[in-house]
C-alpha cells in the first residue's frame, strides 16, 4: 500500500490590505483580545486578580505535577533519539546543499541570549545558595543543609533545572519547526509542527487556536523572564546609586523601581526590534556574549576557582548519573504539614514544576527563534548546539558564580552578607564583598549593562517572533506600528501583573498559559517522529523527496 505524500503546502490566510496587511487577522486579533482582557482585569481589579491567580496556582501545583515531569522527559527523549540515530541525525533543516545563515559564534550568542541569559544572571548565585541550605537530599536526611556535605546535592538539583530539560524543551520546538518549515516548505509558525497529525485542518480555526495559544504562552513566558530581569536591573541601579526609594524593607526592589526599569528596557527593546534580527538583535547578542565571558573570566580569576572546578565536575557527574531518576520522580504530599512527603512535594512544586512551566511557556518564543536562526544545520548539529552546549555553559556559570558565593559563605568571612540579601541582590552583595567599593561599583555597572542587553535581546526577539506567528510564519520585517503595539502590550502585561501581585502574579499567569502549550509541544514531538519514520519508509520504497524545490 503506497504511503501518502506529506503536506508541503499549508495555506494560512493573510490580509492583503488595511492595518493587518500580511497578518492573519484571527490570530492577531484573538491574541490581542486575550492579552487585553488580562491587562484590563489586572489593572482594574488588581486585588481580585492577585487572589484568583494565587488560587489557580495552588490547583495547578496540586494536580499537574506528574504531567509536567513526564512530558519534559518526553521532549528530551525525542531530541536525543533523533540526534543520535544515524539516519535522522544527518537530516538537515533545509535543502541538501544549504549552508547556515549565521556563524557559529553569532548563532550560539543569539540562542543563549534569548534562551536563559537573564534568568542565569539572577539564579546563578541565588539557586545554588538556596539549595545549599535545603534540597530533596537535605529534606530526606541524606545531607545536612548549609554544610560542605550539601554542596554536591545543591549542584545536582541546580543542574537539573538549568540543564538538558530546559534546553531540550526549547530544542524540540525549534527542531520541529525548522524541519517542517525549511525541509518541507511549510510556514514558519507553530501550527506547522502538527501537520502530520492534522493535515489541512490546520489552515482553519484549529490552526488559528494553536497559534493564539502560542502567542499567549510567549507573552506570559517572556513576562516572567523580564520580570526577574528588571528586578535585578533595579537592584543593580540601587547598588550604584544607593537611592533608598528603590528598595523595600525586605531588601527587594519596589514596584515603582521595577516599573521604571521596565519602561527603560522596553523602550530600548522596541528600538532594537525595529532594526530586525540581522542587525539589532545580532549586534546586542554579540555584545552580551562578550560581556558574559568577561564576567565569567572575573570569577575564574578572582573567585573560588578550585572550589568551582570541583563543584563543576562532581556536580556534572552526579547530575548525569541521577538524571533519569530525577526526571521522572514525582513527590506527592500526604496531608501532614511537616512530613517529609509534604516538604518534598512543596519543594518540587515551588522549584521543578515552576521551572518546567516557565521553560514551556518560553518555548514557542525561543523554539521559533532557534528555528529562525538555525536553517542549514543538521539534526545532530542542532541538538548539540541548542541542547548540550548551552547546558554546559549554564553549569559553568552556576559553579563559578554560585560556587564562589557558597565558598565565601562556607569557608570565607561573608557570613550572611550574601545569603541574607534578596534574590535579585545576591550577585551584587557578593561583588560588594569581593571588591573595594570603587571596583565594586564598576563591576556592578558592567553587570547592569549586561542585564540590559539580555533584557533587550529577549524582549525584541519576542516581539519579532509574535509578529511572525501572527503573520502565518512570514519572518520578514513588519511595519513599525505592529512592533510598537506588541512592545507596548508586553510592557502593560508585566506592569499590571506587577501591580496586582508582584512577581508571584506574573509567575502564576505564566504557569496557566504554559499548560495548554505543553500539550501542543507533546503533539509536536509525536508529529516529528511520525514524519521522519514515514520519510524513511518512502525512501526505502523509492519515493520522491519531500524537500521543497531548491
Amino acid at each position: 500500500m503506497p504511503i501518502k505524500p506529506p503536506i508541503t503546502d499549508l495555506h494560512i490566510e493573510t490580509h492583503d490590505q488595511g492595518f493587518y496587511r500580511g497578518f492573519n487577522r484571527m490570530v492577531a486579533l484573538g491574541s490581542k483580545i486575550a492579552i487585553g482582557l488580562l491587562i484590563l482585569w489586572a489593572a482594574v481589579w488588581p486585588d481580585q486578580a492577585g487572589a484568583v491567580l494565587k488560587s489557580i496556582r495552588g490547583a495547578i501545583d496540586a494536580n499537574t505535577g506528574s504531567w509536567y515531569m513526564y512530558v519534559m522527559a518526553f521532549y528530551i527523549v525525542v531530541c536525543v533519539a533523533l540526534a543520535i540515530w544515524p539516519a535522522t541525525g544527518r537530516l538537515k533543516l533545509g535543502t541538501a546543499g544549504e549552508k547556515p545563515e549565521f556563524s557559529n559564534f553569532s548563532w550560539f550568542s543569539m540562542m543563549f541570549g534569548a534562551g536563559i541569559g537573564i534568568g542565569m544572571l539572577t539564579y546563578a548565585t541565588a539557586e545554588p545558595i538556596y539549595h545549599f541550605a535545603t534540597n530533596p537530599d537535605v529534606i530526606q536526611g541524606q545531607a545536612e543543609g548549609s554544610t560542605a556535605g550539601s554542596v554536591r546535592s545543591a549542584y545536582k538539583w541546580s543542574f537539573m533545572h538549568w540543564g538538558f530539560s530546559a534546553w531540550g524543551c526549547y530544542a524540540i520546538v525549534g527542531l520541529t519547526l525548522g524541519f517542517f518549515s525549511y525541509s518541507r516548505g511549510l510556514p514558519l509558525t507553530i501550527r506547522s509542527g502538527l501537520a502530520p497529525l492534522f493535515g489541512n485542518a490546520l489552515s482553519g480555526p484549529l490552526g488559528h487556536a494553536i497559534d493564539i495559544v502560542s502567542v499567549i504562552a510567549t507573552i506570559l513566558g517572556v513576562s516572567v523572564t523580564l520580570g526577574y530581569g528588571v528586578s535585578q536591573f533595579a537592584s543593580g541601579i540601587f547598588n550604584i546609586t544607593g537611592a533608598e526609594w528603590m528598595m523595600d524593607a525586605e531588601g527587594a526592589p519596589t514596584i515603582t523601581a521595577m516599573i521604571i526599569a521596565l519602561g527603560i528596557v522596553m523602550l530600548a527593546s522596541t528600538l532594537s526590534a525595529l532594526s530586525g534580527v540581522g542587525k539589532g538583535i545580532k549586534w546586542l547578542s554579540n555584545i552580551n556574549m562578550g560581556l558574559s565571558f568577561f564576567l565569567l573570566a572575573f570569577f575564574l580569576i578572582f573567585g573560588s576557582t578550585l572550589f568551582a572546578l570541583q563543584s563543576l565536575f562532581v556536580g556534572l557527574w552526579d547530575y548525569v548519573i541521577s538524571f533519569p531518576a530525577m526526571a521522572v520522580t514525582v513527590w506527592k504530599g500526604d496531608g501532614a504539614a511537616d512530613s517529609v512527603a509534604t516538604q518534598l512535594a512543596g519543594w518540587q512544586g515551588g522549584w521543578t514544576i515552576f521551572y518546567w512551566a516557565w521553560w514551556i511557556a518560553f518555548a514557542p518564543f525561543v523554539g521559533l527563534f532557534l528555528a529562525r536562526i538555525s536553517r542549514g544545520r543538521t539534526f545532530r548539529e542542532y541538538v548539540l548546539g541548542a541542547m548540550i552546549v548551552p547546558s554546559l555553559m549554564c553549569f559553568v556559570w552556576f559553579t563559578f558564580v554560585g560556587g564562589t558565593a557558597i565558598d565565601l559563605t562556607l569557608n570565607g568571612d561573608a557570613g550572611d552578607a550574601i545569603t541574607g540579601a534578596g534574590l535579585s541582590s545576591q550577585l551584587f552583595a557578593m561583588i560588594n564583598h569581593m571588591l573595594p567599593s570603587g571596583l565594586a561599583l564598576l563591576m556592578t555597572a558592567v553587570i547592569v549593562v549586561l542585564l540590559l542587553t539580555y533584557l533587550v535581546t529577549s524582549a525584541d526577539s519576542a516581539v519579532l517572533i509574535i509578529n511572525t506567528i501572527a503573520a502565518g510564519g512570514d519572518a520578514q520585517q513588519k511595519p513599525k506600528i505592529h512592533i510598537i503595539v506588541w512592545g507596548a502590550a508586553l510592557t502593560l502585561v508585566i506592569g499590571t501583573l506587577l501591580a496586582a501581585g508582584g512577581l508571584g502574579a506574573i509567575n502564576t499567569a505564566m504557569i496557566i498559559g504554559a499548560l495548554p502549550f505543553s500539550v501542543v509541544m507533546a503533539l509536536m514531538g509525536i508529529a516529528l517522529f511520525k514524519a521522519v519514520i514515514r520519510d524513511g519508509m518512502r525512501a526505502r520504497r523509492g519515493g520522491e523527496s519531500t524537500s521543497p524545490a531548491e
